[in-house]
C-alpha cells in the first residue's frame, strides 16, 4: 500500500462579501504572476517517487473561502484516505487543519501533520487586507495534539503574508511541536521544497504494508 500524502493547498477569506470585492479591485497583479508555474506540491510525486501517494485536492472557492465549505469537502476526502497518513497545510490550509483537527474527530490514524506558513488566528488582519473570517481557531488545540501524530511547525521569517509572529504564537499552543525555520523562503511559493521531501521521507510510517 502506497504512503498517502494530503496536501491542503492556501486560499483568501473575508469577512464580508464587500471586503471581497475591494480586493479583487484593489490587488495588485502582474502578467508574471498570471503565467503558469510550478509550485512545490506539484512536484511531490515526482521527488517522493513510486513509494507515495500524493493528493492535492481543490478546495472549494479558494478565492474566497468558507470554513464550512472546506470542512465539508475536507469530510468527503477523509472517508476514502487509508489510515497512517500525513497531512500538510499550505498557508489557509495550515489553519484549516489546526482549527479542524481541533474540533472534530479524524477518521482516520494520522502519523505527521505539517503546517506550512499557516496563520493564527488573532482577530486582525493579513498583511494582504483579508481576514481569516470563520477560519478562526478554538481556544484549545488540545484535540489537534492528540489526533495529528508528529506535528512540525514551518515558516520564514521574510514571509509577507503571514507574518512571523503568527509561528510564535502556533509555538506557544503547541509547545510539543517541531519547528523548522528559514530565512528566505517568503511564503513557499518556490517550485521545489526539498527539505519537506526529506522530512516526509524521515517518518516512521508504521503499520503501512
Amino acid at each position: 500500500m502506497k504512503k498517502q500524502v494530503v496536501v491542503i493547498h492556501g486560499g483568501t477569506s473575508f469577512k464580508t462579501y464587500e471586503d471581497y470585492i475591494s480586493y479583487l479591485k484593489n490587488k495588485k497583479i502582474s502578467i508574471e504572476k498570471l503565467r503558469l508555474r510550478k509550485e512545490w506540491k506539484d512536484t511531490l510525486p515526482s521527488e517522493l517517487g513510486d513509494d507515495y501517494e500524493i493528493l492535492v485536492p481543490r478546495m472549494p472557492n479558494g478565492m474566497n473561502a468558507h470554513y464550512e465549505e472546506w470542512k465539508l469537502w475536507f469530510e468527503r476526502i477523509a472517508n476514502l484516505l487509508n489510515d497512517n497518513v500525513v497531512l500538510v497545510g499550505h498557508s489557509l490550509g495550515g489553519i484549516f487543519l489546526a482549527k479542524y483537527l481541533s474540533e472534530n474527530i479524524f477518521p482516520k490514524r494520522v502519523i505527521a501533520t505539517m503546517l506550512v506558513a499557516p496563520p493564527f488566528d488573532d482577530g486582525g488582519e493579513l498583511e494582504s487586507g483579508e481576514s481569516l473570517a470563520d477560519f478562526a481557531l478554538p481556544s484549545s488545540l488540545a484535540k489537534f495534539t492528540e489526533q495529528s501524530g508528529k506535528i512540525y511547525l514551518i515558516h520564514s521569517k521574510d514571509d509577507p503574508v503571514v507574518p512571523f509572529t503568527h509561528l510564535k504564537k502556533y509555538q506557544q499552543a503547541l509547545p510539543n511541536a517541531e519547528t523548522v525555520v528559514f530565512e528566505h523562503r517568503e511564503h513557499f511559493n518556490q517550485e521545489t521544497f526539498p527539505e519537506i521531501i526529506a522530512l516526509i521521507k524521515s517518518i516512521g510510517w508504521h503499520g503501512n504494508n
